[in-house]
């Protein structure tokens, strides 16, 4: 556990979330049209990005999440399913993967992750 650093934590939300987004619509029976349906892609982008950055890091994984992350909170408007349990799981879901994509990209930029060790 020594070797795991803050941003793999942060990938191991983002990984939970994702998951989280994927199987809310059977969780919390919204199981039919545009919000289980961006919830479903959403969800597996979200995992994706953060199983890809567990494995290698990557700035552009972070980018990408910090984007889907915005999308995924605006969807509710943006798709009009407002007003509903959908909309708020959205927009928190949403609002933590691109709090936490933000976090390691400000962490990045302060620490820039070494390619060589220094011996």
């Amino acid at each position: 556990m020594e070797n795991w650093t803050n941003a793999k934590l942060c990938d191991v939300a983002n990984l939970i979330l994702g998951a989280f987004l994927l199987f809310s619509p059977l969780a919390f029976g919204f199981d039919a049209g545009m919000a289980s349906q961006n919830a479903y892609i959403s969800g597996i982008v979200i995992a994706v990005l953060a199983i890809a950055a567990l494995a290698a890091f990557a700035v552009w994984e972070e980018w990408l999440n910090l984007v889907v992350g915005l999308w995924v909170m605006v969807s509710p408007w943006v798709l009009g399913f407002q007003g509903t349990t959908a909309m708020t799981i959205h927009a928190i879901v949403g609002a933590a993967v691109a709090i936490l994509a933000a976090i390691e990209l400000w962490m990045t930029s302060q620490h820039p992750p070494r390619l060589t060790t220094n011996r």
